[in-house]
């Protein structure tokens, strides 16, 4: 009996990697699990009862409905052509450097994740916008894709993540499990606002070490990451001024992350400040149109319903897996090893490391978190710590081949001449950058908690 929670866990994996459907899956397998285990007397079906006031916590928690509105605001960014123009100023502004246009995609890719949250559309535009010209301009293809998929995968950890808002949430259910565990029953909360402002440092130490990385190899092997001409730069000159083209997108990241950090606004009330900016900037570049907005509300509400759907589908296998003791269980096999909390750390994030490559995030959050971070927490961990820690560890299971969502991404819109090989020879460094950064936090964890203590402290 004790093995059933993990059956219940590996059959979801096997299902899923049969190319069925995430929320039905986790929802069908949970069902499947709660109807045999009833049959044979290891599961009490009265527990279903509690599945409806669930749901319905689902659909009114106020920190989800941040999703939809942070969502459109990227939607409408990308239709709005803001990165085109970045890239094109920022070219004219680094393009005379060694590895300059690689500098400009790292800037407008960390811009365009401080913008839009969503990895797969930033890769995406990216992709289309920049590697083209990167590899006319003389790039190796290999440099040019690792750089895209890089920062592309920066929308996972840099504020404001869609990410971080669903980890956040599930986080602060499981701190507040974990200490009423603890027999702490007026339980400290942990915030979105909190995992934003903890993933600044991490975010911007990311980037610089992305900076230091092309710069090192622009200047060792300036062949494969070649300065631009003046016929090149002409080629590229934008009609608007450098000032004009990064002011309104910045003032738009401004107004969205910096009302949370001086806590005028909730999450959720500054991704409404965000979508309106998104509106107001593409009116200003005159994008704006009914076709337009349609196909940004279509985008905004497919992938909203594909969200709610799948935190349906894992509630469900959680209530079930909660109904089989998995959660105990987990937690004797964690005060069980060797090595205490270090130890059962590493697990978990080599388990989510290595389900990356068959989950997405928004699965890995709402199924697999829930399960380990009670556990986790209860062993003393900041919550803050634990979810960056989990949001960079999970981008870098994204960029690692074979099986990454980036280089899936970037596969799906690159130019054929450009072999799958290049794209898993080019995030290779990355990923090593990244592993390190990983360790960085796990080493000094006051990069993630210093910041959020001073503003929040």
């Amino acid at each position: 009996m004790d093995m059933i929670p993990f059956l219940m866990f590996a059959t979801v994996c096997v299902v899923l990697l049969a190319g069925y459907p995430v929320a039905f899956s986790l929802a069908g397998t949970a069902l499947l699990f709660a109807g045999a285990g009833s049959l044979f007397g290891a599961f009490d079906l009265s527990l279903m009862y509690a599945l409806p006031s669930r749901m319905f916590g689902i659909i009114t928690n106020q920190t989800l409905i941040a999703v939809p509105l942070f969502v459109f605001m990227g939607v409408m960014l990308e239709k709005s052509k803001v990165a085109e123009s970045l890239l094109e100023s920022m070219a004219q502004l680094f393009g005379k450097t060694r590895g300059g246009l690689g500098l400009s995609v790292i800037v407008v890719g960390m811009l365009l994740a401080a913008s839009t949250g969503i990895v797969g559309a930033t890769v995406v535009t990216m992709g289309l916008l920049s590697l083209p010209t990167m590899l006319r301009r003389g790039y190796s293809p290999a440099l040019a894709t690792g750089v895209i998929c890089a920062t592309g995968s920066l929308g996972q950890i840099i504020p404001p993540s869609i990410a971080l808002v669903l980890l956040g949430d599930v986080l602060s259910s499981a701190y507040q499990q974990s200490q009423i565990k603890m027999g702490i029953f007026s339980p400290d909360t942990v915030s979105v606002g909190d995992l934003f402002v903890g993933a600044i440092i991490p975010g911007l130490l990311l980037v610089l070490s992305y900076v230091v990385y092309l710069l090192i190899i622009a200047r060792l092997r300036p062949d494969i990451a070649p300065a631009l001409t003046d016929e090149d730069l002409q080629e590229m000159s934008n009609e608007n001024p450098l000032w004009l083209n990064l002011l309104p997108p910045l003032l738009l990241i401004a107004a969205v992350l910096g009302s949370i950090l001086v806590g005028a606004a909730t999450p959720t009330e500054a991704a409404s400040v965000g979508a309106v900016g998104a509106i107001f900037l593409a009116t200003l570049r005159r994008q704006l149109s009914i076709k337009t907005m349609g196909e940004v509300v279509r985008s905004t509400t497919q992938v909203t319903c594909m969200v709610f759907l799948i935190l349906i589908g894992a509630s469900i296998f959680s209530l079930v897996f909660r109904g089989f003791n998995g959660e105990e269980l987990i937690h004797s096999y964690f005060e069980a090893m060797p090595g205490g909390v270090f130890t059962a750390v590493l697990i978990v994030m080599l388990v989510m490391f290595l389900l990356g490559f068959i989950l997405d995030f928004i699965e890995i959050t709402f199924v697999v978190v829930p399960m380990v971070a009670p556990v986790l927490l209860a062993m003393g961990l900041d919550p803050v710590w634990l979810g960056i820690m989990i949001a960079v560890n999970l981008q870098t299971s994204f960029l690692t081949p074979p099986f990454g969502f980036a280089l899936f991404y970037l596969r799906g819109v690159a130019p054929p001449e450009v072999a799958t090989s290049d794209i898993y020879k080019g995030v290779i460094p990355f990923i090593i950058i990244q592993l390190l950064v990983l360790c960085a936090l796990a080493l000094w964890p006051e990069l993630v908690t210093w910041l959020p203590d001073k503003i929040y402290g």
